[in-house]
């Protein structure tokens, strides 16, 4: 009887991963819903890149973390795939615990959105189209620390590129 069970058993995993096919598993490196990519630039030298330091870029009206960023001169952001806009808060000394210092400039992303079809497994992946007449916008509160947003690839449909530059 443990014979015909285990031969049987067998035979069922047999056929199963024979009927699995290619798209049946999402391979790893498989490419997806990409991030903007944002690069950070001196406003008194605009070729030369600048590092930010204890930035934190969070949703308005959000209580958690958000992303938080410290010495580097590059972020990866992403964009709401169920939606043609995106505002987030840019916050200068946003990683401290003092939060007098803070300085909050409040960003918002247009753009247009495409779903692609990856795979059975994989699903989509959405694609971002900034907009062509407004794709960034700055609230001006009085004392913002971004100087100058310059899109230099509306197309985001992978994460090799600089998409945006912010210069302060």
């Amino acid at each position: 009887m443990k014979k015909i069970v285990f031969i049987t058993l067998s035979l069922l995993l047999a056929v199963s991963f024979w009927n699995c096919e290619k798209d049946d598993i999402c391979a790893e490196g498989t490419p997806t819903t990409p991030r903007l990519i944002i690069e950070f630039y001196n406003a008194a030298t605009p070729t030369a890149v600048k590092n930010v330091s204890n930035l934190k870029v969070i949703a308005p009206n959000r209580t958690d973390d958000g992303f938080i960023f410290n010495e580097v001169s590059k972020i990866e952001i992403p964009l709401k795939t169920s939606a043609d806009i995106t505002t987030l808060n840019f916050i200068q000394n946003g990683n401290t615990t003092n939060t007098a210092d803070d300085n909050v400039d409040v960003v918002t992303f247009n753009y247009g959105r495409a779903d692609e079809y990856i795979s059975r497994a994989c699903g989509f992946k959405t694609l971002f189209y900034l907009n062509t007449t407004n794709p960034v916008e700055v609230t001006n509160d009085g004392s913002n620390w971004i100087q100058n947003i310059i899109v230099t690839q509306p197309y985001i449909e992978t994460e090799n590129e600089v998409h945006v530059k912010i210069y302060f």
